[in-house]
C-alpha cells in the first residue's frame, strides 16, 4: 500500500500554493530564518530554504543523501517569475515513464518522458514524500523573498533576522494512520476521484431494450497532476485533447441526420486518470456491472476507442502535425486511420499533417487506452498525440504546463481532424468530396473562449460559457482530480461534483441533445421522460430539459467500496492485473495552512540585553550603597 497521497492547499496570505507531503502530530508552528539554497552550504539551525524552480531538484536530492542538512530543513520557499520560466528548458516531475505499472506491454523502462536536450525531464520528485511543506510563491512574494534572503545573509551575525512561521499540523494526524487503508478506516482521508461524464450523439432511446449499432468511442481526459496541487491545469496534457474533444462535439452538433447513420457516437471525458486511471478503469467496471450509470452502452458492442491526447503543440512553421499510435493491426484500426487520411485531405487548406508513429515504439503511450487493452486486449484504438517516441511538452505534470504551453490553432487542427473523421467512420462515407463533410468546420472562437475559461483565471470559470450552464464555485480553474465526498451516485449531489465536471456534463447534454415538442420545458433538477436530462439547473428559474443521453460516472479506484457511510479497501483481484497495482490514493484531510514572515531579534542580542541589564542592575546597586554611605557619613558630621 502506497503512502496517502498529498493535498497541497491554497493559502491565504501572499503565497500561492503549498505541497505538503508528511506531518508531525508534535509540532504546531515552526519559526525558522530563510536562506537561500544556493548560500545555504551548512545549516546549524532550523531553517526554510529559498530555492529556484531550476534548483529544486537538487535540493530535494541532496535532501535525500545528506542528513545533516535534511534535519535542520523545516520549509522549502520555491521562487516563481517569468524569467524563471525563461530560463529552465524543461521541468516535468513526475517518472520518464508515467504510470509504467499500467502499461499493456513488458517495456515499462521506456522513457516517454525524458529528452536529452532538457532538463529535469521524468525527475520522479513528485511522489517521494517528505516532512517539510514546499510553498510556491507569487512572483510578488518571491521578490519579497529574495530581499529577505538576502538581507538575512548580510546581517547574518546581527541582532535580527526575518523568519517564516508556518503550521505543519495535517488536522487528521492520527497516530498509525500511516497508509490509506488505515486512514479510511479512522475516516483521516478521502479518496481521489471525481465524476466522469459520457455524452452519445445521437441520444439513445432509453426505452428501447436493444441497442445495435457499433459503437466509436471518442475519449479525452480532464485532470491533470502537479507537484503543486492546486497549480494542476495540465494544459497541453492533457486538456488541449479536451478542448479539441468539445469542440469536434460542437461542430458534430450542427450536422443533421445522425438516426440514419450506421455508428452511434459516445463521448467519454475521464477523470483521475493521472492517479493509476482511476475513471477509464472505473467506466469499465461499470460497463461489467452494467449500472444505471452507463445504461444504454454495451462494451461488445465498441468497435472502435478513439482517444486524443496531447494536441496542442503539433504546430510548426505552419504546419499542424499529429502522430497516430495504435494497438495493433485491425480492420477497425485500418478504417479509422483511413478515416482520419480521409479527412486530412479534406482539410489540405489547414497544413494538416497525420503521421504513423514509429514502429520502434514499445506500443501506446500513457494514456486511458491502456486501461481498455489491460481489459481487452483485443480492443482497436488510436491515440492521437502531438509527438511520435517521447513527449514534446517538456513542462508534463507540472504547474508550468499552462495556456503559454499550447497553440490555439494546433487544438483548433485536432478537433477538425477528429470531427470529420468522426463523421466518416460514422456514415462509412466513401466521398471525399462530400457537401456534408466539408460543411463540417471547428468554430475557432469557441475553442478560444473555452481557453480562457479553463485555463486561466482571466476570466476563469467565471467566463460567459462556464455561467451559461452552472455556478462556478471558484473562478481560478485547477484540474486536479479532487476526492469523491459522500456516497458515489450516478445521479450525485452537484455539491459533490467539481466545476469542470459539472460544466463539461451541461456542455455535452447541450450540444449532443435533439429538438422536443415542448422546448420550453423547465426544470430545476429531473426531468419526467428518462429520455431527458436537466441542463443548466444551477441557474434560477432557467433550467430546461432537453431529449440527451448525456450521465456521470463517479470515477474511484476499483478496489474501493462505500459501506455503511465508510471505505473499505478491497484485497487485489487476482484476474484484474490493474487493480492489483492499484495504491489506491487518498488525501487527507486539512486544516487551512497559513504562512507568515517577520522580523525578530537574534537570540545572542536578546542574551547580551539580559547581561547588560543584570550588569546594570548590579552596578546601580552598588552606586545607590555607596551613595547611602556617603549620605549617611555627611549627616553625621553635620
Amino acid at each position: 500500500m502506497k503512502a496517502m497521497a498529498v493535498r497541497p492547499l491554497l493559502l491565504f496570505f501572499f503565497f500561492a500554493q503549498v505541497r505538503l507531503s508528511f506531518s508531525d502530530p508534535g509540532r504546531e508552528k515552526v519559526v525558522a530564518s530563510i536562506r537561500r539554497f544556493r548560500n545555504a552550504n551548512d545549516l546549524t539551525q532550523s531553517t526554510a530554504v529559498l530555492v529556484s524552480l531550476d534548483e529544486l531538484q537538487d535540493l530535494l536530492h541532496r535532501i535525500s543523501n545528506d542528513v545533516s542538512f535534511h534535519k535542520n530543513i523545516v520549509g522549502v520557499l520555491v521562487e516563481s517569475g517569468a524569467e524563471i520560466r525563461d530560463k529552465l528548458k524543461g521541468f516535468s516531475p513526475t517518472q520518464k515513464f508515467p504510470q509504467a505499472e499500467f502499461a499493456p506491454y513488458p517495456s515499462i523502462n521506456y522513457e516517454w518522458n525524458s529528452m536529452v536536450c532538457y532538463q529535469s525531464i521524468g525527475s520522479g520528485i513528485m511522489l517521494k514524500a517528505y516532512d517539510f511543506p514546499v510553498f510556491l510563491l507569487s512572483e510578488s512574494s518571491t521578490s519579497m523573498l529574495q530581499e529577505v534572503a538576502d538581507k538575512n545573509e548580510k546581517v547574518m551575525n546581527g541582532y535580527t533576522t526575518s523568519v517564516a512561521e508556518f503550521d505543519l499540523v495535517m488536522q487528521t494526524t492520527k497516530a498509525g494512520t500511516h497508509d490509506s487503508e488505515s486512514c479510511l478506516k479512522e475516516q483521516t482521508c478521502l479518496p481521489l476521484g471525481g465524476y466522469s461524464v459520457w455524452s452519445s450523439l445521437p441520444p439513445i432511446n432509453m426505452s428501447s431494450s436493444y441497442q445495435s449499432k457499433p459503437i466509436i468511442l471518442l475519449v479525452a481526459s480532464m485532470d491533470s497532476a502537479s507537484f503543486f496541487r492546486d497549480k494542476s491545469l495540465g494544459a497541453d496534457s492533457p486538456i488541449s485533447g479536451l478542448l479539441s474533444l468539445l469542440a469536434a462535439v460542437d461542430a458534430l452538433s450542427r450536422v443533421d441526420g445522425w438516426n440514419d447513420l450506421n455508428k452511434q457516437l459516445v463521448f467519454l471525458v475521464l477523470t483521475g486518470e493521472a492517479w493509476g486511471y482511476l475513471g477509464s478503469r472505473r467506466f469499465l467496471h461499470e460497463l461489467d456491472m452494467q449500472s444505471d450509470g452507463v445504461s444504454g452502452l454495451n462494451s461488445s458492442l465498441i468497435e472502435m476507442v478513439l482517444e486524443i491526447g496531447s494536441v496542442g503543440k503539433g504546430s510548426s512553421q505552419g504546419v499542424k502535425t499529429f502522430f497516430t499510435h495504435t494497438t495493433g493491426v485491425s480492420s477497425a484500426v485500418n478504417d479509422a486511420l483511413d478515416a482520419l487520411k480521409r479527412a486530412q485531405d479534406s482539410l489540405k487548406s489547414e497544413n494538416i499533417e497525420v503521421l504513423s508513429s514509429n514502429s520502434s515504439n514499445p506500443g501506446i503511450p500513457p494514456s486511458s487506452l491502456m486501461a481498455f487493452l489491460k481489459k481487452n486486449s483485443l480492443t482497436s484504438g488510436i491515440v492521437l498525440e502531438d509527438f511520435d517516441t517521447a513527449f514534446t511538452n517538456k513542462f508534463y505534470h507540472s504547474h508550468l504546463d499552462d495556456m503559454a504551453n499550447i497553440n490555439s490553432s494546433a487544438v483548433v487542427a485536432a478537433a477538425s481532424l477528429i470531427a470529420r473523421s468522426l463523421y466518416i467512420l460514422a456514415s462509412d462515407n466513401n466521398d471525399r468530396h462530400s457537401s456534408v463533410l466539408g460543411a463540417i468546420n471547428v468554430n475557432t472562437s469557441l475553442v478560444e473562449e473555452l481557453m480562457g475559461c479553463l485555463l486561466s483565471c482571466k476570466p476563469g470559470l467565471s467566463c460567459e460559457m462556464v455561467k451559461n450552464y452552472i455556478a462556478p464555485a471558484n473562478v481560478c480553474p485547477s484540474h486536479y482530480v479532487g476526492v469523491v465526498i459522500g456516497e458515489p451516485s450516478f445521479k450525485p449531489y452537484l455539491g459533490y461534483v467539481d466545476d469542470v465536471s459539472r460544466f463539461v456534463w451541461n456542455f455535452l447534454a447541450d450540444r449532443t441533445s435533439t429538438p422536443k415538442e415542448n422546448a420550453s420545458s423547465r426544470c430545476s433538477k429531473d426531468c419526467t421522460n428518462e429520455d431527458e436530462v436537466c441542463i443548466r439547473a444551477e441557474i434560477n428559474g432557467k433550467g430546461v430539459c432537453v431529449i440527451s443521453t448525456t450521465r456521470y460516472v463517479p470515477a474511484y479506484s476499483t478496489r474501493l467500496m462505500f459501506e455503511s457511510g465508510t471505505w473499505n479497501v478491497l484485497p487485489p483481484n487476482s484476474s484484474d492485473s490493474m487493480g492489483s497495482v492499484d495504491p489506491v490514493w487518498t488525501e487527507s484531510n486539512w486544516n487551512t495552512i497559513g504562512l507568515r514572515v517577520y522580523t525578530i531579534q537574534n537570540g545572542a542580542y536578546d542574551h547580551l540585553i539580559l547581561i547588560g541589564g543584570i550588569t546594570v542592575t548590579i552596578l546601580a546597586y552598588f552606586m545607590i550603597a555607596l551613595a547611602r554611605s556617603f549620605i549617611t557619613k555627611a549627616l553625621k558630621r553635620d
